[in-house]
């Protein structure tokens, strides 16, 4: 009965009812089973289609039956941290009743952990949320269903109620949701588009960074990056990445194993001159870039999703940040005169 991850944010639990069980009510079922979870939240998830029973959607008052094969997919239940609301400026492009759209700057931790318990995105929601209400009338709290590293900028989507959590979490979940990331990355492409296919999990040795792993490996989750080149400056190249799986680090780790890793990325290596000449003016340009952009050069630029209430199919598109603008318009000046700049 141990729940299996399938996704960062999202516990996959099954379970196998017992051959003495008596006909129960599955949500009261359920809340004898999972820990840190409600009913409400329980019946939420029914309601959003995140309950199998033998392999079919059931609502929250099914009755379990002895040999039932149940999986349940819900958001990971919430740590056990006082959140503290702040006065944090936030870009907000779009919110309603439902769920709300950041443009996250680049610096900002998504949610309080160890060695960062204030001055993150959800410390900020917190604040926001003050004094607003669900339906239901309980109080609005930001509910994740999925995260952006805190030194990638862009654009993310936050729940206010449980039953759009639930909701926005099943896209998820079933890639439903439509994520499209820009990077520049080292190097250039003999292909104007590919698919990175390789699983992504805890480096073995060191357990802060993430590696991948070949698909037969017991390592790992299965993890599928699609991209497409958008512009090339020569020695590095903008790229568009959509994601199918939202593992941690995914892209990053993804195009570093392909000998293509994010520039300015001092965790997989693309803080390093990897492509380009030994001419000191073309070292010193490299350097002005990387001290323009001290973080690995990612914005998550647009996002799709149904809205969890309505129905309506909704997109979302975020301007690249000052930094990433700048960087990109020197590599543009350098593939138009590198000739001119970098003679020696």
């Amino acid at each position: 009965m141990q729940p299996e991850e399938k996704d960062e944010l999202y516990e996959h639990h099954k379970f196998t009812v017992d051959r003495g069980q008596e006909l129960m009510r599955i949500d009261k079922y359920l809340l004898n089973l999972i820990q840190n979870t409600s009913r409400s939240k329980i019946q939420y998830a029914a309601k959003a289609g995140c309950i199998l029973v033998n392999g079919n959607p059931e609502k929250q008052n099914y009755r379990v039956k002895p040999g039932d094969e149940i999986v349940i997919l819900m958001p990971n239940p919430p740590r056990d941290i006082e959140i503290i609301a702040e006065d944090i400026p936030l870009e907000i492009p779009y919110e309603d009743e439902d769920f709300i759209i950041v443009n996250k700057p680049a610096g900002l931790v998504v949610h309080p952990a160890y060695g960062n318990y204030t001055g993150t995105l959800v410390n900020a929601l917190t604040y926001r949320f003050q004094g607003q209400t669900t339906k239901d009338g309980e109080p609005v709290r930001p509910l994740l269903v999925h995260r952006i590293d805190k030194n990638t900028s862009g654009i993310m989507v936050v729940a206010k109620n449980e039953e759009a959590q639930m909701k926005i979490a099943r896209e998820f979940y079933d890639h439903t949701i439509e994520r499209r990331y820009w990077a520049l990355v080292w190097g250039d492409f003999n292909e104007e588009q590919g698919t990175i296919i390789a699983k992504v999990g805890r480096n073995l040795k060191d357990r802060l960074i993430m590696t991948t792993f070949p698909d037969d490996s017991e390592y790992g989750k299965h993890a599928v990056t699609h991209w497409k080149v958008l512009e090339r400056f020569g020695y590095v190249t903008l790229i568009e990445c959509q994601l199918e799986t939202g593992r941690t680090h995914q892209i990053r780790v993804h195009l570093a194993s392909t000998g293509h890793p994010l520039f300015s990325d001092e965790v997989y290596g693309g803080d390093q001159i990897i492509k380009g000449t030994t001419f000191t003016k073309y070292k010193q340009f490299v350097k002005n870039c990387f001290e323009l952009m001290p973080r690995q050069a990612l914005h998550a630029k647009q996002l799709g999703l149904t809205h969890p209430t309505t129905g309506e199919t909704m997109f979302f598109d975020s301007e690249l940040p000052a930094d990433f603008t700048a960087v990109l318009e020197k590599w543009r000046n350098y593939a138009r005169h590198k000739e001119l700049l970098f003679e020696e």
